[in-house]
């Protein structure tokens, strides 16, 4: 008679909590239940991993993935985890497991109430219990979608409320409320702004006189007043998410500033660029539409922070006047420096610079090769322009940026997310 191979198990334990110390807890709870589980039933453990990573996504997790290695590799035949849904919660990873169950290198899975092994019926159970466990994954993002939709349609906005505004949660309910602190020097800085044409500067000189502060205690910089003076919730529309092709909705919070107000500060920043700053869009000039051939134009967006700061955002997307209905999708400024960067990377010989631009690339290229031999530091350097190129998109400043973009051809399009050159 054919005896039963001896089971070696490897402990697994997973949380995908990202708070270090809810998930030290969740997993030593898991490691102590399951290791009492093995002592009391005399099940050999040979190894335990352990990790704090979600299973939404498959093959992202690096110890799975070792746990899946030593089984394939037969360092051991079984598994030991607290639940189906810490091994998988998507059908990549439940496919693995089950590849492995048929090939006979997975020969038991132990959880802290089921087991399960090569056996028709057992391994249908495990499918339907992570299947279960993906199914309730999906629904949570819908739910949360859903919810922020529902939200955006009843007048309120997600986030952190601008300055001049506060969030609140009443009696369950989460809403926005008008600051009673900072709403009348808001206000006021618009009418300044608008019927008195005043500076961005001016406006900033002005609120300090008044000790006016975001909520962190600081004073807010001309940058941030342009968001202010920029920001249509104010007068009671707001746009989520913040990206170019997002919907707009009427808010429920009470207005500071009347719609024709809000008009005339944009009409005065019009009609005197460089008031409150004017905007940079560095690689504008760089790009066409690989679909219609249009120009590539870009706008920004303006996040406020928990602190009241605010970041800017630049979108660059095709300007849809070649073929209304172009699928071309848009690229934030992030995406872009990236794609830029690789494909200098694998074009730099087929791409041509101006001799002011090759003078500020031999000069970045003089000064890294300096501070690397003063520091005695062993590092290969790429080409020259590969080198300065990378600089200015990771460090750069936004006029360093154009100067790059303004001083290189020939030039390129954007096609399904990806750089060419361009051709027409």
């Amino acid at each position: 008679m054919e005896s039963k191979p001896s089971l070696k198990y490897c402990l697994y334990a997973r949380k995908s909590s990202e708070s270090d110390e809810r998930q030290a807890m969740s997993i030593d709870s898991q490691l102590n239940e399951m290791r009492a589980l093995a002592e009391n039933e005399g099940l050999q453990i040979v190894c335990e991993l352990q990790e704090s990573h979600s299973a939404k996504d498959s093959g992202k997790r690096p110890v799975y993935n070792k746990l899946l290695k030593g089984l394939a590799n037969e360092e051991y035949n079984a598994v030991l985890t607290w639940a189906p849904d810490r091994l998988s919660r998507n059908a990549g990873d439940l496919g693995s497991v089950v590849d492995l169950m048929d090939q006979g290198k997975l020969l038991h899975i132990r959880t802290y109430s089921q087991t399960f092994t090569n056996n028709p019926n057992e391994k249908f159970l495990l499918m339907i219990l992570c299947s279960q466990a993906k199914l309730e994954n999906d629904n949570k993002s819908i739910n949360v979608k859903r919810g922020i939709r529902n939200k955006c349609e009843m007048g309120w906005r997600p986030g952190v409320a601008p300055l001049g505004y506060m969030n609140r949660a009443f009696a369950g309910v989460n809403d926005i409320i008008v600051d009673p602190e900072r709403s009348e020097f808001i206000t006021e800085a618009f009418q300044k702004a608008g019927y008195e044409r005043w500076s961005g500067r001016r406006i900033k000189a002005w609120l300090d006189e008044q000790g006016f502060t975001n909520r962190s205690g600081k004073p807010i910089s001309v940058s941030q007043i342009l968001v202010i003076l920029s920001t249509p919730f104010y007068y009671g529309k707001f746009q989520y998410p913040e990206s170019p092709d997002a919907p707009w909705y009427t808010g429920a919070h009470k207005p500071l500033i009347s719609k024709e107000l809000f008009d005339l500060v944009q009409e005065t920043r019009g009609m005197n660029k460089g008031i409150w700053g004017s905007k940079t869009f560095a690689f504008r000039g760089l790009l066409k539409c690989g679909r219609c051939t249009a120009d590539i134009t870009a706008q920004d967006k303006f996040k406020t922070l928990k602190s009241g700061d605010v970041k800017r955002f630049v979108y660059y997307n095709c300007t849809r006047r070649k073929d209304p209905n172009c699928a071309e999708k848009y690229v934030n400024e992030e995406k872009l420096c990236e794609l830029i960067q690789g494909f200098i990377e694998d074009h730099h010989g087929e791409i041509k610079i101006t001799e002011k631009l090759r003078a500020r690339v031999d000069k970045h290229f003089y000064t890294t090769k300096t501070i690397l031999t003063h520091y005695k530091i062993d590092q290969q350097l790429d080409d020259p322009f590969v080198e300065y190129v990378r600089y200015v998109l990771a460090d750069g400043t936004d006029s360093e940026r154009t100067f790059l973009a303004s001083n290189m051809g020939p030039m390129l399009q954007i096609k399904n997310g990806e750089l060419e050159f361009y051709t027409h």
